[in-house]
């Protein structure tokens, strides 16, 4: 028996696919969130996390079907939000940042400007 070839385009499951576990509350509790094809790479996940496109996220996985395989990405995806809403200055919402304390392992060290107005006129340090 012959095989005929796929006519779906293999570039578009034989690649890493990001789904998201959101928290919905007590009375809803967690699901898996739906998601469009196109957008489970992991730059649109982070760019819809950002967004506030999911409210409470609560873990994440990778996964690619054609090679047979999963991996829990929860603590790479925090370690990019951190880098992104420490490092260079993103906005995020208070459930997005406790998402972030709770699982970036990476250390960010961020240094906050303080007012210092008036610590160091010339003249006022004692020696």
């Amino acid at each position: 028996m012959r095989h005929s070839p796929s006519i779906e385009p293999l570039d578009r499951i034989d690649r890493e696919i990001y789904l998201v576990l959101e928290d919905f509350g007590a009375s809803a509790g967690c699901s898996w969130r739906e998601t469009d094809e196109q957008d489970t790479d992991s730059e649109t996940i982070i760019s819809d996390l950002i967004s506030g496109q999911y409210a409470y996220p609560v873990r994440l996985v990778a996964l690619n079907a054609t090679e047979g395989w999963s991996r829990e990405a929860t603590i790479e995806i925090a370690d990019e939000l951190a880098e992104r809403a420490f490092g260079r200055g993103v906005e995020i919402s208070p459930p997005l940042r406790a998402f972030i304390e709770a699982n970036a392992i990476r250390p960010f060290a961020v240094q906050l400007a303080l007012p210092l107005k008036g610590a160091a006129r010339p003249g006022t340090l004692s020696s």
